[in-house]
């Protein structure tokens, strides 16, 4: 194994997986507001919504991430008459995806509260949206900690789907220096390890916060 390419490339893998863990966040982090909205749609009381939030969540799950990609990068264009920038693409096409799955991720987590929680908040006053939001909604949070940081990860490793659009996040990165290298052990080993120490650290960070908010 040729240590020299390596570490010539430590520096373009590194700014690829800057780009990941961009990708990555949005993602989640917009998926985590669409999967709020759809996981309490999920246990509402009004019937289209439920249907419609259960719907997306069937669609969305149902289908693989790359080709939700290619719909959004390749078919949305046809419809629209306009390209869509692969960022743009790539930040849709994972975000529309982690909500589905942040969605089931909390609508477990509002089911695993005891349902005598809601009654005492009705019988306090509070409108159901008020109860689910004041009393449910926090603890539910609490008890999706660990599978939330698990759809990170997942999402931080499915986000290399987007080099398929020619975006440069870490794989693309590796896949173009390997072009001009033909170095393939050193540059997958090297994206692996990479991959390997960004999973591992927000393994340890979500443990801890799990630790933390246990204690609370």
């Amino acid at each position: 194994m040729n240590f020299e390419i390596i570490v010539q490339s430590i520096p373009l893998l590194l700014a690829g997986a800057g780009i990941t863990i961009e990708i990555s966040a949005l993602s989640v982090g917009l998926g985590l507001l669409i999967g709020i909205v759809v996981g309490v749609c999920r246990v509402c009381l009004n019937k289209p919504l439920r249907y419609f939030a259960a719907f997306y969540v069937e669609i969305i799950r149902g289908t693989p991430l790359l080709v939700q990609i290619f719909v959004v990068y390749f078919a949305l264009p046809m419809l629209t008459g306009s390209r869509v920038d692969p960022f743009i693409a790539a930040i849709a096409a994972c975000s529309i995806n982690s909500g589905a799955y942040v969605a089931e991720i909390f609508r477990g987590g509002i089911q695993s509260i005891d349902m005598g929680q809601m009654e005492a908040g009705r019988s306090l006053g509070l409108t159901w949206s008020q109860t689910m939001r004041f009393i449910i909604l926090p603890q539910a949070f609490k008890r999706s900690i660990p599978p939330l940081g698990n759809e990170f990860i997942a999402m931080l490793k499915d986000s290399s789907l987007v080099s398929v659009i020619g975006f440069e996040e870490l794989t693309r990165r590796g896949q173009l220096i390997i072009a001009r290298t033909y170095a393939s052990l050193e540059i997958w080993t090297a994206v692996a390890f990479i991959y390997l120490v960004m999973t591992f650290t927000i393994s340890r960070f979500v443990a801890y916060l799990e630790r933390r908010y246990r204690n609370d």
